[in-house]
This record gives structure tokens, sequence and C-alpha cells, in this order.
């Protein structure tokens, strides 16, 4: 993998089904590594200075005017502004439209009750900073492949990562990332096998 300079301020391996988040401030970067490949990363990110003011899929899609989440990709927020950057991505190809599994989803697609869901770790790793369940919306599936076919038919494929693939996102302002490592094995959004994530958070390069 290729390494970034700058102080690691954490360098964390996040299992499937975990919660993870951070308030990364402006200038940190956080790069996101999938380990062993084709594991989907949700993230939801918020402005910290009014975390009301949370990532948005249509003004982001609206403002990089493609499907696709890449590099050079800014992730935008309900007010319009840049939460984050995607200054690095070895990969491409990050799903904007999916949104996160959910045990009702689970129930209803797939007849499975009870199973591991990134709507619940969402849950779990936003409480620290006093967000809850009505604050998740549709948000970025990093790793995630989600084409759009013929009859504009669209489904959750397996994605194009392989192992030691990362994306590295800038803060463009104070903002919470929140991320759930998917532990889905109903559909092939990981392979059918969920993998853990490394997660490093860089100190603001020095001007």
């Amino acid at each position: 993998m290729q390494t970034t300079a700058g102080k690691v301020l954490e360098d964390t391996v996040v299992e499937p089904g975990q919660p993870w988040g951070r308030k990364i401030e402006k200038g940190q970067r956080l790069r996101i590594v999938d380990l062993h490949g084709k594991q989907a990363v949700d993230f939801l990110c918020f402005n910290a200075d009014d975390p009301s003011d949370r990532y948005n899929a249509a003004n982001t899609l609206k403002i990089n005017a493609k499907l696709f989440v890449e590099k050079g990709s800014k992730l935008m927020s309900e007010q319009a502004k840049e939460l984050f950057a995607v200054i690095e991505d070895t990969c491409g190809k990050h799903d904007t439209i999916g949104g996160c599994c959910s045990a009702p989803m689970n129930l209803l697609r797939y007849g499975k009750p009870g199973a591991y869901n990134c709507h619940d770790t969402f849950a779990a790793a936003m409480a620290p900073f006093g967000l809850e369940r009505r604050d998740i919306v549709a948000n970025v599936n990093f790793f995630m492949y989600v084409p759009i076919g013929e009859n504009n038919h669209t489904a959750i494929l397996e994605g194009f990562s392989k192992p030691g693939d990362y994306v590295e996102l800038l803060a463009s302002r104070d903002a919470i990332a929140v991320i759930s490592n998917c532990a889905q094995i109903f559909n092939p959004c990981n392979g059918y096998n969920p993998t853990p994530v490394r997660v490093v958070v860089y100190a603001a390069e020095q001007s």
C-alpha cells in the first residue's frame, strides 16, 4: 500500500459489523483500506459545526455530475457545503445510490431476520456524537458497485476492489465521519465474505 507522509493520528482495523466514528478536523485525511478486496464500506459524514447539515447524495451527484464517487469527487452536504474531497482512489466506482442495508430490508428482500446490518451499525457509530437513527440518510458505499444497466435496471454486484485498494478523503471543514464496515452476506456486495478494513487518520499537512 502506498504510504502518505504525515503524522498518523489513528490506525484501526475495523471488523465487519463494527461501528467506527471520529471528528475529522479541516485538513486532516481519512484513508479507508480494503484489506482483502470486494468489501463494501458504508460511509456518512456531517458538518461538525452543525450536524443537522449532513451528507446529501443528490447534491453530491449534481456537483460531480457523475453517478460514482472517484478521485476528484466532492462529498456535499444538504446546505451545499463541501465536507470531504476524494484525493486518492485506487479503485473507483464507489456507489452513491444503494444506501445501507437494514434489518427490515433484509427481511423484505431475503426473508432473513436478525442479521447484522449497516443501519444498526450506523446508529451505534453516530450515538457518541448525539446523532440518532433519523439522521441516517442515503450514504456513500465505498468499494461497492451498483451499476445502472439496460432498461434502467440496477443491482448490487461484486465490487472491483483488490486487496490493498484504498480511498483517501481530505476534510474540507471540520466534519464527523462514521463508518459501517458492511457485514451483509445475502447479496454480493462483499463477495458473500465480509472482511476487515483498515482506517487511518492523518494530521493536517503543515503549511
